[in-house]
């Protein structure tokens, strides 16, 4: 199961939590030169200058909106904060105020900070740590969007009607102060207590029905929950977090925005585009099947994004099939454009089913800058300029190429802090839903074409692992977790009647634990 990122809740100085590090620490040095550790001193020194930069001097293109009460929304730690809103009930539906991080204020195009950032391509976010894009002077101080900071962002105005529909798409600079940062389980425990802030009410709201939109156009997402780890003095526990209803509503913001910004691109014939193509006729109808089998079937008719959302990852044959489904969503990329003849043929981002870009997260995210900049020209009726038409065709392939490491280094890191966590379940049995069934391959001795492993997936502990065993896919098998090396980030789990030295196992994701 393809999870998000775990992140460790840790109090200082836990043995666990300085075991985690020390493991962690070890991860990046084998990285070393792979990922970007630490800032070169000149993009140090070009941060600390450009901070001391006033968004109000001489900004005639810049409007004054530190009059309208934006909030944030994110999780309790975050302080690079990307986003703030503003969000009103007007007679025909609803009028929003986004907000967002006016990065390319502070970093000049071609210059060392952005050089850097092409380097880094995103903030990589590790269980312990977070590695940013942008020297933190930047984006946990003057672009981030803190409360009662003046700050510069672009604010796109995006008029709604009553079903939510976008029907007027505005962007412009200005200068903006958020009045406060909201945290996703607070706002919800006040939300669920009928007590909620009257913005969040609203963004509730909206959310539902851009929800329902999304349902009309055939859009989907897998609805599967994150993994979190407690560190509990001297061991750590993995753990399910299922994301709050406030931020799917808030994610539909985001999506929503993103469709907007493709939509400027596409009329104007220049920009990036996230892509995604259909998923191929075979998978979908191996998919069909597969639910079929499973006794959840996917009817003639309906939507997959529909089928998909009625899937509750806590019902095993339900998690089984939102595995099963990652096979749907597979190709995505990014497509640059600077003529109107650049234009993909077909620009629809499959999973969301409408065209789509990354706008939305400037400070931990390179591709988004530039998707900012050749908007604001388009909304302001300028023509972008050579440099910035330049960049863009630059932009996909660092962001293709430093993905690929970050990734990489996150499925490490994940492998890591999972062996960890089972050091305390070694020699337990666990209940295991079957995911994936493989079939033995050729040149291997079996002779017998019959499968040789099976994907479980656990729930408590939340961690997949692949077994020698037999089963189907959907059904619950008994396996017992033989020996741990957490060095090698290697866990290694048998069927509950069985026994093995596991001896030729290989390390990580194939014969072992990992997500």
């Amino acid at each position: 199961m393809a999870h998000r990122p775990v992140s460790l809740l840790a109090p200082r100085g836990s043995v666990a939590a300085d075991d985690l590090r020390e493991g962690i620490d070890a991860l990046l040095a084998d990285h070393d030169g792979d990922v970007p550790l630490e800032f070169p001193a000149d993009v140090l020194a070009a941060a600390e200058k450009a901070a001391g930069r006033d968004a109000a001097a001489g900004g005639a293109d810049r409007r004054d909106l530190t009059d309208v009460p934006f909030v944030t929304l994110d999780p309790a730690s975050s302080t690079d904060l990307d986003q703030a809103m503003h969000l009103e009930r007007t007679t025909e539906g609803y009028r929003v105020l986004y907000a967002i991080a006016d990065v390319p204020f502070f970093v000049d195009l071609d210059g060392v900070i952005d050089h850097e950032a092409r380097r880094r391509g995103e903030t990589l976010y590790l269980p312990d740590r977070r590695i940013p894009l942008h020297p933190e002077v930047l984006s946990e101080g003057v672009a981030s969007l803190l409360p009662e900071q003046t700050a510069p962002a672009f604010v796109w105005e995006l008029t709604l009607d009553e079903r939510g529909e976008v029907v007027g798409i505005g962007l412009e600079r200005a200068l903006v102060r958020s009045v406060a940062k909201l945290a996703y389980d607070q706002v919800q425990q006040e939300l669920d207590a009928g007590q909620g802030h009257p913005m969040m009410v609203l963004l509730e709201e909206i959310g539902d029905l851009r929800t329902a939109l999304e349902a009309e156009r055939g859009g989907a997402s897998l609805n599967v929950p994150e993994q979190e780890v407690v560190a509990e003095e001297d061991h750590v526990r993995l753990t399910w977090r299922s994301m709050n209803p406030i931020e799917d509503a808030n994610a539909q913001l985001s999506l929503m925005t993103g469709m907007a910004a493709a939509s400027l691109m596409l009329e104007h014939g220049a920009g990036i585009l996230r892509t995604m193509p259909p998923a191929e006729q075979r998978a979908v109808d191996r998919f069909r099947r597969q639910s079929q089998v499973l006794g959840v079937p996917w009817r003639e008719g309906v939507e997959y994004g529909e089928f998909l959302r009625s899937l509750d990852w806590r019902e095993p044959t339900h998690l089984a099939l939102l595995n099963l489904a990652t096979s749907l969503f597979r190709g995505a990329s990014y497509a640059a454009f600077t003529r109107p003849e650049e234009v993909p043929e077909d620009p629809v981002q499959a999973a969301i089913a409408a065209p789509y870009a990354h706008t939305t997260a400037p400070l931990r995210r390179l591709v988004d800058r530039f998707v900012l900049l050749v908007c604001l020209d388009h909304a302001q009726g300028r023509s972008p300029s050579q440099e910035l038409l330049a960049a863009l065709g630059e932009i996909p392939e660092a962001m293709q190429s430093t993905g690929a490491q970050a990734g990489n280094l996150e499925r490490a890191a994940r492998e890591l802090v999972e062996t960890a966590a089972l050091v305390a379940w070694q020699g337990e049995t666990f209940d295991a839903t079957v995911i994936e069934r493989r079939e033995a391959s050729e040149g291997n001795g079996n002779g017998s074409g019959a499968p040789l492993r099976v994907e479980v997936q656990l729930t408590d502990p939340p961690v997949t692992a692949w077994v020698p065993m037999d089963a189907e896919v959907g059904t619950v098998v008994r396996v017992r977790l033989e020996t741990v090396d957490v060095p090698a980030r290697r866990a290694v789990f048998v069927a509950a009647d069985e026994s093995s030295a596991a001896d030729d196992e290989a390390p990580g994701g194939e014969d072992g634990a990992g997500s």
